[in-house]
């Protein structure tokens, strides 16, 4: 924030004050989600104001406003502005495969998840695009895909929700409930809170109703607490 008061027309300082949002968001750590999820958006939607003509502000601005703020459309519309900008940025088409994969198209996500990562092997982000490529194969129903890339993430990132998220839930639907249990306590011992019934506090806002009732119901059937 000390960025932002030094330079009030900064794009990327209100896009990355705005990511931190999302990883609050994704962790379960919001203590007060309707007033963090009011100023994670309007953080981000400063970012991509200020940053029309700027890639990396656009893919994080219209990042937090899809996940946080849940509006897939102008999230999108972020992105692919981001990736006419600059087709190159591997963290836009990271981002890009998670959108893909919540708007139901998850043939492109995993498409912009492989660019991504050819573009950027190394990257401190490969884990998150990884997980999206996993999310992507769980909601077209490639569950053993999906459960090899959630373990590919948790492998560079051990402590990575979303990819145990994804990973319980795969496993189950594979009918592997014995492992999907196992990574369920995993979970559970670093987000003891966590229930069915709070489950949409960290949800990605699925466009497709059965993405979404099918990812609650395996997580269901891995043991996830009421």
């Amino acid at each position: 924030m000390k960025a932002i008061e030094r330079d009030p027309e900064f794009a990327i300082a209100y896009a990355r004050a705005a990511r931190c949002y999302a990883t609050r968001k994704s962790n379960g750590w919001m203590l007060n989600p309707a007033d963090e999820t009011s100023e994670a958006t309007s953080l981000a939607r400063r970012a991509v104001e200020l940053g029309w003509d700027d890639a990396v502000a656009l893919t994080y601005g219209g990042y937090v406003i899809g996940y946080v703020g849940g509006d897939l459309d102008d999230s999108a519309a972020c992105i692919d502005r981001a990736l006419f900008l600059n087709p190159n940025l591997a963290a836009a088409l990271g981002v890009s495969s998670w959108v893909k994969a919540c708007l139901g198209e998850p043939d492109k996500a995993v498409e912009h998840a492989a660019l991504a990562m050819r573009l950027s092997p190394l990257d401190p982000r490969l884990f998150a695009w990884q997980f999206n490529t996993g999310l992507a194969h769980f909601c077209v129903g490639h569950y053993e895909d999906a459960a090899a890339w959630a373990g590919k993430s948790l492998r560079h990132q051990p402590n990575y929700p979303s990819a145990m998220r994804v990973m319980a839930a795969s496993l189950a639907m594979a009918g592997r409930l014995a492992q999907a249990r196992e990574t369920i306590a995993r979970l559970c011992l670093m987000d003891p809170a966590l229930r069915l019934s709070n489950l949409a506090d960290v949800l990605p806002p699925f466009r497709r109703p059965d993405d979404r009732s099918r990812y609650i119901e395996a997580l269901r059937m891995a043991g996830l607490p009421e």
